[in-house]
């Protein structure tokens, strides 16, 4: 079985930490900031970093179009923390120049649990992903305040003050979570997403 190409937006955020999760997971992984390196993949991960950052550097790098194209074709895209962001329909307390790719009817809250100081670990059960409850890690993190009727949930907070609060979504080919599961050496997530890309392959 060939290992499916999936590329890391590599324009800001913690790409060296997807690119080796997804190799871990079974994808031939890369780093993907150029258009004609973006036509060379069946995926993308939109790692965590800084919304606005990655959104400014979108249009400097002309990935904006591009990358809109792809997903509006079936490209499956995996989106954490900012990446979620870069998804969303919709964006509470983002910059007003912030502009994502919305390939996800939701609306996220961006630093909805608090600045640094306030990140934070909690387990989150996954739909569809085996075993016990992910360690997930929260850096500054969104949460999804709405979703749209074609959006699953898979994943709340179980437990603490932000109890109920949505944290993993999937539409179709998009996925998003609020949290870095490439900073845990869990790959289940990551395996996850392969799976979905060589499906849709």
């Amino acid at each position: 079985m060939t290992a499916p190409v999936i590329g890391v937006l590599a324009l800001q955020g913690d790409v060296r930490e997807h690119v080796a999760a997804l190799a871990g997971a079974g994808a031939d992984a890369r780093p993907v900031r150029r258009p004609a390196e973006l036509d060379a993949v069946d995926g993308l991960v939109i790692p965590g970093g800084e919304s606005t950052t990655i959104s400014k550097l979108a249009d400097i790098f002309e990935m904006r179009e591009p990358i809109d194209k792809r997903i509006a074709g079936g490209m499956p895209v995996y989106g954490s923390c900012a990446g979620m962001i870069m998804l969303a329909a919709e964006v509470l307390d983002g910059r007003p120049d912030q502009r994502g790719f919305a390939g996800i009817e939701m609306t996220v809250r961006r630093n909805a649990f608090g600045r640094q100081v306030d990140s934070f670990e909690a387990p989150v059960e996954i739909a569809g992903v085996e075993g016990e409850p992910f360690h997930a890690i929260f850096i500054r993190a969104p949460w999804v305040e709405r979703v749209g009727a074609d959006v699953e949930v898979l994943g709340r907070v179980s437990d603490g003050p932000a109890a109920g609060r949505v944290v993993a979504v999937r539409q179709g080919h998009l996925v998003a979570t609020s949290f870095h599961p490439e900073l845990t050496g869990d790959l289940r997530l990551h395996r996850y997403f392969v799976d979905l890309v060589r499906a849709a392959a």
